[in-house]
């Protein structure tokens, strides 16, 4: 459509041009008959109107707007092929793929993350709530009472004892210092809570990967809200405690954070990167029931990110979300334990990168003093 002016002006003309000097055809009865007279000096002219009128008129594949992509991430478009069709399998809970795509630029993707969960050596965290096993304690202090010590990840062997309490839509790993301590029991639903009790001295360093999963593998989306592609949400809360039980750690603003993994874009130019933000805030996320077309843009995770001498001076700030926004209050996982979550004197914030939507591979990174 955009070339429409000038195709139209040149086939009119065409057109127009072939009525005023309609003499230089001979009429016959018989199409096949018909002849022009190749001798006219108008003929050159005629000929490369329409050349011209049809080159203008060729038909354009894809959209070249759309398409165009000035940022640094890795471009992939459509779905992934499924390598593993069901992470985990949860009565009532969606199915958790995992998918491989080829980019633009030739590199692979695992999508909707490469993690850790069917990796023995990386130790599982204690179900808080989590309907999947059946595990759902009414309180956190009746969690912590059922422990017999065997879940403590030890750092620091004269380290003081420290207890998270995490809430991830959908799935964490989190590193103490770089050392594994705990992975989400359910990768995608139903949505489950989860406790890790590690021992480390002070500073120490959080480091986590959040992974917002998705069904249509390379695509970001679930079937939902009456879409076939439906863009979910991220978030993750966590609360760390000392031996005493007091809180000295809570997500918030303060936390950096960064993301690694965006879909469904369904027009690149709505990406942009300025001052360490890759922000995908003014995409649009409507849902459809076709993402065929849809694109997804890819990071590589830097190396050490989670270690305690990792720079994340460029990564921006966590923002922040609100329960609402998160839309939590109606899930037994969370609301069971607001006295830990939305504790009156330190409530923690839901955090996530610039766009809890489309961004679902995030990194975070907080040093508790």
């Amino acid at each position: 459509m955009r070339k429409l002016g000038a195709s139209f002006f040149l086939i009119f003309s065409f057109n127009s041009f072939c009525e005023v000097h309609s003499g230089s055809f001979a009429e016959e009865d018989n199409f096949s008959q018909k002849t022009i007279d190749l001798m006219t000096p108008s003929f050159p002219f005629l000929l490369l109107m329409c050349l011209f009128s049809l080159i203008a008129c060729a038909p354009v594949e894809g959209d070249p707007e759309k398409e165009a992509y000035r940022g640094s991430g890795s471009v992939t478009q459509g779905l992934a092929s499924v390598v593993l069709n069901n992470l985990y399998d949860c009565s009532n809970g969606r199915r958790a793929p995992i998918g491989n795509i080829t980019a633009r630029d030739g590199q692979k993707w695992l999508v909707p993350s490469e993690v850790n969960y069917t990796n023995d050596w990386f130790p599982l965290a204690s179900d808080l709530y989590n309907p999947c096993t059946g595990v759902m304690f009414a309180s956190a202090e009746e969690a912590l009472a059922a422990l017999d010590g065997s879940d403590i990840i030890d750092i620091d062997a004269d380290g003081e004892i420290i207890t998270g309490f995490i809430f991830a839509d959908n799935y964490f790993e989190l590193f103490i210092n770089g050392n594994p301590v705990g992975k989400d029991n359910v990768p995608f639903t139903q949505f489950n809570s989860d406790l890790v009790r590690f021992k480390v001295n002070r500073p120490f360093t959080i480091a986590m990967k959040l992974v917002d999963w998705e069904e249509n593998s390379g695509l970001g989306s679930e079937l939902n809200q009456g879409f076939l592609h439906h863009a979910g949400d991220g978030g993750m809360v966590a609360v760390f405690q000392n031996a005493n039980g007091d809180i000295i750690a809570t997500t918030g603003s303060d936390w950096k954070a960064q993301t690694y993994y965006i879909a469904p874009v369904k027009d690149l130019n709505c990406l942009t990167e300025q001052e360490g933000i890759r922000a995908s805030t003014s995409c649009d996320t409507e849902g459809s029931d076709d993402g065929a077309s849809y694109f997804a843009v890819h990071w590589p995770l830097p190396l050490g990110w989670n270690g305690v001498d990792f720079d994340d001076s460029e990564w921006p700030y966590a923002t922040t979300y609100s329960n609402a926004t998160i839309g939590v209050d109606n899930k037994q996982a969370y609301t069971r334990f607001t006295d830990i979550f939305d504790n009156s004197t330190q409530d923690a914030s839901f955090i996530w990168s610039t766009n809890v939507i489309l961004d679902n591979e995030v990194l975070v990174r907080y040093t508790v003093q």
